[in-house]
């Protein structure tokens, strides 16, 4: 698996597309990640996060921040900041 594994999906909200992601590893706004699992693979850059219904720029390793997905994701999905 090309990149670093940041972390992993804990929950997703299929009405706002929104997945919680319990992090390992610093994820940035901007950054790209690919969430993968038994029925997903894809990539995207994250547009926004929050941490407790706050904006943040940054979610920091031990955090479970909140982003905006672009398709569905499934618990236990892992997520790895892509590299180019």
């Amino acid at each position: 698996m090309a990149g670093t594994k940041v972390g992993e999906v804990t929950h997703f909200f299929t009405d706002i597309s929104v997945a919680v992601l319990n992090l390992t590893e610093a994820l940035h706004e901007g950054d790209t990640v690919r969430i993968v699992g038994n029925e997903t693979d894809f990539e995207q850059t994250i547009q926004s996060m929050q941490v407790d219904h706050e904006d943040v720029k940054e979610g920091k390793p031990g955090q479970e921040v909140a982003v905006k997905v672009e398709s569905r994701v499934r618990s236990g999905d892992a997520v790895y900041r892509a590299t180019s």
